[in-house]
């Protein structure tokens, strides 16, 4: 069979319907011919110089990437300037862009569901309940049998691919938790929710100093319940859906090539210690 990029926009949007994206958002098709053969997609969290070096590299049709490349407005794409750049380069070379963002976390084998399934939670459900019960911003669920805080940071550090700023925690190492929330990504909005302040530990990313001081302290004066804070990379937690989002494509698109980055493309390189 032959796909053209209008097909495997419509797959995509099949998959992580453009309706289900925040009101924030910019996923969809950035760039491309529709009418051009699409029989190599490459996958990758980011579109930034060297994962398009990669998508040229390997002949890719389509890039396909978590992260929307024109998610804030700009007014050029001069090449002086590295969106112009990136995208100017992948015309050239006759490679598509789009991109599935928050519509692709919210949905069944979204971003968040595979990373709650990756962890082996059971029970699981949404965070914030979206249109269907399977639906919605982060999830929730239980660990098989409850273990101590130290040794799930040591299971998600072995779980989650490895960079610089490797797995935070707030709380107490040897505390006794189960029930688990997570959200894929920047997750601090959701602090206050209350299927994650009912959890024994939440799971994010990109956590800022202020939330966490703040719901830490508020717990403490009130003598409410805080679940424990576990701080991961925010591509680390969303490169796990690649590899789902890869074999949906399969599937759907028999004899297109589909690939995943392995490429790091956390931005941070090193960390020091005292």
């Amino acid at each position: 069979m032959s796909f053209t990029l209008a097909d495997v926009s419509r797959v995509a949007h099949d998959l992580w319907p453009l309706s289900g994206a925040e009101a924030w958002d910019a996923p969809g098709l950035v760039s491309g011919a529709l009418d051009g053969s699409v029989t190599s997609i490459h996958l990758a969290v980011d579109a930034v110089a060297d994962t398009v070096d990669e998508a040229i590299s390997a002949g890719a049709d389509l890039l396909l990437v978590h992260h929307p490349l024109l998610l804030r407005p700009i007014t050029s794409v001069a090449e002086d300037q590295y969106k112009g750049a990136l995208l100017s380069r992948l015309i050239r070379a006759q490679c598509a862009l789009l991109a599935a963002h928050t519509n692709a976390d919210i949905v069944a084998d979204g971003v968040s569901d595979v990373f709650a399934s990756r962890l082996g939670l059971t029970d699981v459900r949404p965070l914030v309940a979206g249109a269907t019960p399977e639906v919605g911003l982060g999830r929730v669920g239980r660990l098989p049998e409850p273990v101590t805080l130290g040794h799930l940071a040591h299971l998600l550090s072995r779980l989650l691919p490895a960079t610089a700023s490797g797995v935070r925690v707030a709380g107490d190492y040897r505390a006794t938790v189960q029930t688990v929330s997570l959200c894929g990504g920047a997750g601090d909005s959701l602090l206050r929710e209350a299927r994650v302040v009912d959890s024994d530990v939440y799971i994010t990313s990109d956590l800022r100093h202020h939330p966490v001081s703040e719901a830490r302290e508020q717990a403490g004066l009130s003598a409410g319940r805080t679940p424990a804070l576990i701080d991961v990379s925010h591509w680390a937690s969303e490169w796990l859906w690649l590899e789902g989002a890869a074999a949906q494509l399969r599937a759907l698109l028999p004899g297109v090539e589909v690939t995943v980055s392995e490429l790091n493309t956390d931005p941070w390189d090193f960390v020091v210690m005292p």
